[in-house]
Order: structure tokens, then sequence, then C-alpha cells
């Protein structure tokens, strides 16, 4: 049975991985040690800018999965930069997000699939990873989500 590469999964979802983003702050986008990558985080970007919004006010579940995936894909362009070849990759390990969200939202975790189901469609078994999903008050330039990753590399 012939499995698709990473790079053709890729482009039979027609994804177009990003360069790496500089960071707006005083840290890296990627730190190595040992056979573990940790990416910072990575807000939601639209059209090249921060996706804004809160979910429960101004935006939907839907929406903020849509926001999540496209930080996926985000997340997948500065591994790609850290290791060089996202074939690479052992395991996604972890995967954390934080929703910007109104006091009684709940569906953090919801929002939060639409990066672990594009992770697991991409990678499969190997994109299978722990979680955590929280609401927050806020998100650094007021975007939707953020979502910070750890993968285990060869």
């Amino acid at each position: 049975m012939h499995t698709m590469s990473i790079a053709q999964k890729l482009q039979q979802l027609n994804i177009t991985l990003p360069p790496l983003g500089t960071p707006a702050g005083a840290y890296v986008p990627f730190a190595r040690t040992g056979s573990l990558v940790f990416l910072s985080g990575h807000i939601a970007r639209k059209d090249g800018k921060p996706w804004v919004g809160q979910l429960g006010k101004d935006m939907d579940t839907a929406q903020g999965q849509a926001a999540a995936r496209a930080i996926a894909i985000d997340l997948l362009g500065t591994l790609q930069a850290a290791i060089g070849d996202l074939e690479k990759v052992r395991r996604i390990v972890k995967v954390m997000s934080l929703v910007n969200s109104t006091a009684t939202y709940t569906e953090q975790h919801l929002v939060t699939n639409g990066c672990s189901e594009l992770l697991a469609q991409i990678f499969g078994e190997r994109g299978m990873h722990a979680r955590s999903a929280f609401g927050v008050a806020q998100i650094p330039m007021g975007a939707c989500v953020e979502i910070e990753l750890i993968a285990e590399v060869e």
C-alpha cells in the first residue's frame, strides 16, 4: 500500500506552508532540545493580520475552528523551518490552545479541534496528541486564538 508523503497530503489539501514568521516579542519561534521541538504560541491570522475577535461575543465556534486550522498551518510552517522536512516528525506530542472567549463560552475544546483535526489528517497516527484548551480573557493583539505545539522529531 502506497502512503502519501506529508508534502502530497498538503498539496491535496491545497495548503501552502508560510515562511517562518518574526516573533512579536523577546522570544524565538521555536526551541529544540534533544528530539523535542517546542513551537512558541502562534496567533490566528487572516489576510496577514491578527484575526481579531472573541468567541461567544462576535465569533462562533465554526469561525474559531477555522482560525485554529489556520494556526495549524502556520505552526507547520514553523516546524518545517525548525527541522527542514516534516517527514522527520515522529509525533505531534502536545497542543496547547488559548481561546479568547467570554466568561460564559464553553466550547474552547471544539474550537481547538480545528487545529487537532488538521494535524491528524496530515500526520495520521503520528498527529494524535495530548492537548489542553483554555478560555482566556484576552490574547495579544486581540487575536481570537493562540496555539503552541510540541513535536518529537528524528
